[in-house]
Parts: C-alpha cells; sequence; structure tokens
C-alpha cells in the first residue's frame, strides 16, 4: 500500500479517503487560488489542511491550498512531491485507537527559493491573482524575528534590505517581495495570517512586513504607495489567531501500527536542517484555531471546519485562558516536579497520583477564579479537554525534559500573570495560592539538578540557567542552615514572575516550601503529600 495508490480497498482497513474529485479541485485551484501557505511542517498538514479535506469532503468548498516552505526546502522535495502532495494523518485518540485519513487538500507544494526561477515565478502568479483571499503561516516564532539577541538585524536581512526585491532570502523578505508583486498588479486586499502559537501573532507578521516595506520605499525599490497599500486595513489585514494542536515527531509506534497495515511509506525523513518529518503524520484529536474575523477580500467557509472566529479581543482572551491557566502552567509543573520524580513522558505522569492532583487543582482551584470566559470557547470544557483526553494521552510521548526548555522564560507568563490578578482583586487572597508557589518552589528545587533520589541530572537548556544554578549550586540535600537570603535574587526578580514575589506576600512561603523539599533524599515527594492532602 503506497500513499500515490490509494484506492477504495483501502476502506477495509480502516482508512478514510478523499470523497471528493482531486483532480477537479487541483485544476480549479491553480487557475484562481484562494489560499496559500507557508510552513510545510506537520502543524499544518495535521491541521489546517485536515480542515479544508472536511469542507471538500462535504462539499461546502471547492478549492484545495497551496503550500510553500520558505526555509527547509527538503520538507517540499521529500515528503510532499513524491507523494503528490498527499499525507497521511494518523489522529491518536487518548482511549488508545487511531483514525486514518488520507489527506488530499493539499494541491500543489513550491518552493520559496528566489534563486530558484521556475518556482519563485509560480509564487508571483500565486499573489498577482485577485482571487487569492489569504496567506496564512506556520513558520515558528522566529520566522518573524529579523534581528538577534543584541538587536542587531540579521545578516540576511540586512542583505535583502540592500538588495532589493530580487532575490530575498529571509522569509519576510520573500512575502514582501511577493506583497510587491501583488500592489504592482491590482493591489488587491488580501488578508496575511499567523497561525503560530505566539502572542498577538498578527502585530508579529505586520511589524516585519512592514519593516522590510519602508526600508525598500526608503531606498527607491518600490513607490511609497506600496507602504499605504500594506498600512490599509481595508487592503491588506493582519487578523491574530490562537492555534492549539499537538503535533508530535512521527512516532515509532504509529510507524508500527501502519506497517501491519501494510501501508509502506513509513520512512522517517530527517532533513539537513533537522526537520523531522514523513509521509504521515500523527496528531492528538483535540484542536482548536480561533481567527480574529478580519478577511478584505472574503475567506473560505473555515467555520465548516471548526475553525472559530471572532474579534481581536476574544482572540487574546482565549490565548489567555490557555496559555495562563488551562493549559500551558499545568504543563510547565508537570516538567519540573516530572524531572524531580525522574519520569520521561508526561502521560506516565499524569498517572502519578500526587503529579494528577498537582495539575488538576493548579488549574480548576488555583487558576480558574482569574479566567475570563472568552465565550467562544468554554473555559470549563476547555481544561476538562486537557486533563482527561490531552495530557493522559499515551500516543502523545511529549517530555518533561523537552517541557521545561527556557523555564525561565515561561514562568511570567504561566504563573505570574495568575499571581498578579490574585494580588490585585478586590475579592481574591494571594496568600490563599499553594501551589503555585509550590511549582515556583520545586523550580527552584529543580535548578540543584538533583533528583529526588538524590542522583544528578541536567537541567534542559535555558538563557538563564548558568546564572540561576549559581544561587544554588552550594545547596546540599539536608542542608538546615541556609542563606536567609539564598532564595532572594531569585524570588525577587520581576522579569522571571512579572512580579516580585516578595512585594506580593509570597516569597517567604516559597523559601519554606524549598527548604522541605532539600530536606532529605525523597522529600519532593513527601512534599507534595503533604500540600495535596
Amino acid at each position: 500500500m503506497k500513499l500515490v495508490n490509494y484506492d477504495s480497498s483501502w476502506k477495509q482497513k480502516g482508512y478514510e479517503l478523499p470523497e471528493y474529485d482531486r483532480e477537479k479541485v487541483r485544476k480549479a485551484t491553480k487557475e484562481n487560488p484562494t489560499w496559500i501557505h507557508f510552513g510545510a511542517g506537520n502543524i499544518f498538514r495535521g491541521f489546517p489542511a485536515a480542515g479544508l479535506q472536511k469542507m471538500l469532503d462535504e462539499g461546502s468548498y471547492d478549492k484545495g491550498v497551496i503550500v510553500s516552505e520558505g526555509f527547509d526546502y527538503e520538507i517540499i522535495e521529500k515528503a510532499y512531491k513524491p507523494f503528490d502532495d498527499l499525507s497521511l494523518l494518523v489522529v491518536l485518540k487518548s482511549n488508545g485507537s487511531i483514525e486514518k485519513k488520507v489527506i488530499g487538500s493539499v494541491v500543489e507544494s513550491i518552493i520559496a527559493d528566489a534563486a530558484n526561477t521556475t518556482e519563485w515565478d509560480r509564487l508571483k502568479e500565486i499573489f498577482k491573482n485577485p482571487s487569492l483571499q489569504l496567506a496564512s503561516f506556520t513558520i515558528t516564532e522566529k520566522g518573524y524575528s529579523l534581528v538577534d539577541s543584541k538587536g542587531d538585524y540579521l545578516g540576511v536581512v540586512v542583505n535583502d534590505f540592500e538588495a532589493g526585491m530580487d532575490k530575498p532570502m529571509h522569509i519576510m523578505g520573500k512575502i514582501t517581495a511577493l506583497m510587491v508583486e501583488r500592489y504592482k498588479n491590482g493591489a488587491a486586499p488580501i488578508a496575511l495570517v499567523s497561525m503560530d502559537n505566539c502572542s498577538h501573532n498578527g502585530d508579529k507578521l505586520y511589524a516585519a512586513v512592514e519593516t522590510y516595506a519602508k526600508t525598500w520605499v526608503l531606498k527607491g525599490y518600490v513607490e511609497e504607495g506600496f507602504l499605504k497599500y500594506i498600512k490599509d486595513e481595508k487592503k491588506v489585514a493582519f487578523p491574530w489567531s490562537m492555534i492549539d494542536k499537538i503535533t508530535p515527531r512521527p512516532d515509532d509506534k504509529v510507524k508500527q501500527m501502519l506497517l501491519e497495515d501494510d501501508f509502506e511509506d513509513t520512512d522517517l525523513i530527517i532533513t539537513s536542517k533537522n526537520t523531522y518529518t514523513a509521509a504521515f503524520v500523527n496528531a492528538e484529536e483535540t484542536e482548536y484555531l480561533v481567527i480574529e474575523d478580519t478577511f478584505p477580500n472574503g475567506r473560505p467557509p473555515f467555520e465548516k471546519a471548526g475553525f472559530l472566529f471572532t474579534d481581536r479581543e476574544t482572540v487574546d482572551k482565549v490565548e489567555k485562558m490557555k496559555v495562563c491557566t488551562c493549559l500551558n502552567p499545568l504543563h510547565t509543573a508537570l516538567a519540573i516536579f516530572g524531572c524531580l520524580l525522574s519520569y520521561q513522558t508526561i502521560w506516565e505522569e499524569m498517572r502519578d497520583t500526587e503529579l494528577n492532583k498537582l495539575v488538576n487543582k493548579i488549574g480548576y482551584v488555583e487558576g480558574m477564579p482569574v479566567v475570563v470566559n472568552p465565550g467562544v470557547l468554554d473555559p470549563q470544557d476547555f481544561i476538562k479537554a486537557v486533563l482527561d483526553l490531552r495530557l493522559p494521552n499515551p500516543f502523545m510521548p511529549d517530555a518533561p525534559q523537552r517541557i521545561a526548555t527556557d523555564t525561565s522564560q515561561k514562568i511570567p507568563i504561566r504563573f505570574g500573570e495568575t499571581i498578579k490578578a490574585y494580588h490585585n482583586s478586590d475579592s481574591l487572597n494571594v496568600n490563599d495560592l499553594t501551589l503555585i508557589p509550590l511549582t515556583i518552589a520545586g523550580w527552584c528545587r529543580y535548578l540543584m539538578g538533583i533528583d529526588d533520589n538524590g542522583n544528578e541530572f541536567t537541567p534542559s537548556p535555558d538563557p538563564l540557567l548558568s546564572e540561576l544554578q549559581g544561587f544554588v549550586k552550594n545547596v546540599k540535600l539536608g542542608d538546615t542552615n541556609l542563606d536567609k537570603d539564598l532564595l532572594k535574587p531569585i524570588l525577587s526578580n520581576d522579569k522571571i514572575f512579572a512580579v516580585n514575589l516578595y512585594e506580593v506576600g509570597l516569597g517567604e512561603k516559597i523559601e519554606g516550601m524549598f527548604k522541605e523539599l532539600i530536606a532529605d533524599k525523597g522529600a519532593v515527594r513527601e512534599t507534595l503529600k503533604k500540600y495535596l492532602g
């Protein structure tokens, strides 16, 4: 069974197949495209492209999507073109069952390389066409950044600024150059839609495109009208969105299941840029995509695919609900204590009595009182799916060690916002918080690099790791005479916690919990039991 040769016999083995005339859809799309997507990774194939498939199957839409990749060209060359742009979506359910769907909604794949004349000319042709309604993106947050850690423009960006629109190298330069083509050929409206998992993603996309536009106008490469076009919300929109779905690397267990079906295209593809992909995508069943409904040239009826459309303020509320309360803080708590208790997967942690209680109470008891219901998604339903379906899913082999990466950068949003909300509230008392402070104390304990059995482990990468570890480097399990100011440099740092924890009344509480966590081998487990009852 090879993907490019799928036929009706596959249904007997439980595979769902496209229910539409794919060649007809491909022809209509190539002639008058409405949607192009940049970023050919697993999240795109496992979510937006699969949503479009549903629309095509039920006949609520008649155009496919064109995908382009501007960073890792091998994804197109090795995971798309050899399979006629088809992919197999394997949906991994928490009850252990799976769904297998052949996705055919992607009808053309293009390398976004300005040095490749054929491919680049095709992209320009697409952007010139007034039928194009949106260009969307899953290129990671780094894809929108034009500067390095010091705030200086990246070398490729400087080169793009100097060289103009002919052969841009940075993905944002490429998009801006394609938008110049659209402007010069009638300036038709369009929405540029970031679907990346970062706050206010539409603003990040706008800032990058506007910077390129300003620079090229200033240097005389394009007339000033182009900048006005980019700034005109009735012409070019940059909606905000919130996306949530886990599509991890191709999994060996899934590969084995497919081989047992005689599905042959299971080889793992690792590109020279270290992208892990395959002809199949494994993904969790739960998914959310909330988009600000600002599309000046219209849009496909994506609500038929389950995408939620609303205003900018509501997108912001949904994002805060997710990252401040209902998902991300729970992930971080599991990451910290999972490393200390020597777990290797999140789903195994959810079978741990104390850790399961910990995230349930952080979410439902301590976090939920400060959540603003966004309306389009019910916080209670969202967190129930997280705790009952998503985190316990044995098919999702996510590791606490991965999630613990860059914790110092995540804590201000994941815990700091809740602490601030309690502190500023007339009806809530910050001193009633117990498990969020315990998790912060657990993080200080984690920085020691010693697990609950007294064995050394290597903490995950973090830009502040060496600095923070310096404050606890001399602490040993069983120490009783700690310097009273030991944790002050950490807990008073409002850049890490969004507040000075002493000023809001939690500093000393966390210090006390830290002392309990280092009392001896096994103290992490015993302290969790004490506070969880």
